[in-house]
């Protein structure tokens, strides 16, 4: 029975784990139906073939009793041979159209996935112990009943055909043989289609049955949905790790860059951007390094200690830490608060 807590429907990913662990949702019922309509198809289609065929393969053979005294080898093997043929051209058709049409509708139902997890050995199912637990479990008591019912149907749709037609029998022995015959078959013919379409009617409701079934036991419970959604998304806690190493990186590679800027504009220790311009690469000065309270407090230090220029403007400096990305350019309306600021330095470093 499915676990009461699993109320939840299945996700795309549990759909696919089951599929690669063989649990693939398929009715056999759809492709025995399938499969019997495609054989008397085939049977009847090539009826005159048939016929035809064995009314001169038996004609022939027919003859060769008066003509044949001795079986020698040769002869057998003719026979033979021809025996062989005759069951490939009438019953060869026949079941390959059946198997084929098998194929296809396990196909269909599978999606044409192959697991390889069916093709293992698996030792529990030569267990007695498991064997007599799957012979007594609910799934088997539900399929003895559904076997129950298919052929309690299946005799009902049986008798009733025949019943339909066994006054006409007795005018058989009125006719030739050929009539006779012809009636016969068309009579087979008429209880195999009603057969047929029963037997599809059952493979629908097994269809629907073992859909049912399939879905109520790959539910999932709420948990599970949860912890699926940590392996898919990432375990938030893992995730927040990252990013604040992958933080610490950033700023540090940030900080060696700051040795290479040509100015600190700071506020005067809250903020702290500094900048770099080369005027052969660059259209206008780029930010390479920016920071607010401590971090603003290292670029200080750092420019201290590599005797970086610096200046305070604590409008410009908060402006330019808002609005500007590291190793971006400053935007045009900058420009002219900077050329300022831009040409004091050069007058520091001529000076």
């Amino acid at each position: 029975m499915a676990d009461s807590s699993k109320t939840e429907q299945a996700t795309p990913k549990k759909r696919e784990d089951e599929r690669k662990k063989g649990n693939i949702f398929q009715s056999n019922d759809v492709i025995s139906a399938f499969s019997i309509l495609a054989l008397f198809f085939t049977i009847k289609t090539m009826l005159p073939f048939i016929y035809q065929y064995m009314t001169n393969f038996l004609t022939k053979y027919f003859v060769y009793t008066k003509t044949v005294n001795d079986l020698t080898p040769d002869f057998v093997m003719d026979v033979a041979k021809d025996a062989a043929i005759a069951i490939l051209l009438t019953a060869g058709p026949m079941m390959l159209m059946a198997v084929a049409v098998g194929i296809i509708a396990t196909g269909v139902q599978t999606r044409f996935k192959v697991s390889k997890e069916n093709l293992k050995v698996k030792f529990s199912r030569l267990s007695p112990l498991q064997g007599v637990k799957r012979m007594f479990s609910l799934r088997s008591t539900t399929e003895l009943l559904k076997a129950m019912i298919k052929m309690s149907i299946m005799a009902y749709v049986l008798y009733s055909a025949f019943m339909s037609v066994a006054n006409s029998f007795a005018k058989l022995m009125y006719q030739d043989i050929m009539q006779a015959t012809y009636f016969i078959l068309n009579t087979i013919m008429g209880i195999v289609i009603q057969l047929s379409l029963a037997f599809v009617m059952i493979a629908a409701l097994d269809y629907l049955y073992q859909w049912w079934e399939y879905e109520r036991n790959i539910r999932m419970t709420k948990q599970e949905i949860k912890e699926e959604y940590k392996q898919l998304e990432g375990d938030p806690q893992i995730k927040g790790q990252i990013r604040e190493r992958q933080r610490k990186m950033s700023m540090q590679r940030m900080m060696q860059q700051v040795p290479t800027a040509d100015v600190i504009v700071r506020n005067p220790t809250h903020f702290a951007v500094a900048l770099k311009y080369d005027i052969e690469k660059n259209g206008a000065p780029i930010v390479v390094a920016k920071g607010q309270d401590y971090l603003a407090l290292r670029i200080i230090e750092i420019a201290e200690q590599h005797n970086i220029p610096m200046t305070e403007n604590r409008p410009l400096a908060r402006a330019l830490y808002s609005s500007v990305e590291v190793n971006r350019e400053i935007p045009p309306e900058f420009y002219a608060v900077l050329a300022e600021v831009m040409a004091w330095v050069y007058s520091m470093k001529r000076g």
